[in-house]
């Protein structure tokens, strides 16, 4: 693990949470973006060398509108920046951390996610993300 790469959270209504947001932290968000796989449309704001992602839900099936429904709003989850995300996917699970999905996928923000479920984390959603490169092919080999 690199650096706590940022934190998500959940929110009704991202037009309304970008507008707090932005007075909370003086800045606007740089950038949305619609995650289709994960059924959430994101809004990031840096800060320092970390960022925070409002996320809303798009479909009443989405994992956000499913936390929403039984937390309400708040932190959804802590993401952490990785180097190699599938030698971290297997050094986490021969540490006995179970992950929600055994390979990683294309997330927002121009990364390669994976979860850990929160029983294996003290409650805590954990994201591991890995930032894509051109030259890493992650889409021509799993057929994204």
């Amino acid at each position: 693990m690199k650096k706590i790469e940022h934190i998500g959270i959940a929110v009704n209504n991202l037009e309304e949470a970008n507008k707090t947001y932005k007075a909370l932290l003086g800045a606007a968000h740089y950038k949305t973006e619609n995650v289709e796989s994960e059924g959430v449309a994101t809004s990031f704001f840096k800060i320092g060398d970390s960022k925070i992602e409002l996320l809303a839900a798009t479909n009443a099936e989405s994992p956000v509108a499913k936390f929403i429904a039984k937390r309400g709003e708040g932190i959804h989850h802590m993401a952490f920046a990785v180097d190699n995300i599938e030698a971290e996917i297997e050094r986490l699970k021969s540490e006995g951390f179970v992950l929600l999905n055994d390979a990683p996928k294309k997330g927002a923000d121009n990364k390669l996610i994976a979860f850990l479920h929160p029983k294996s984390s003290n409650g805590v959603l954990v994201e591991l993300c890995q930032e894509i490169i051109p030259s890493h092919n992650f889409a021509e080999k799993k057929n994204l």
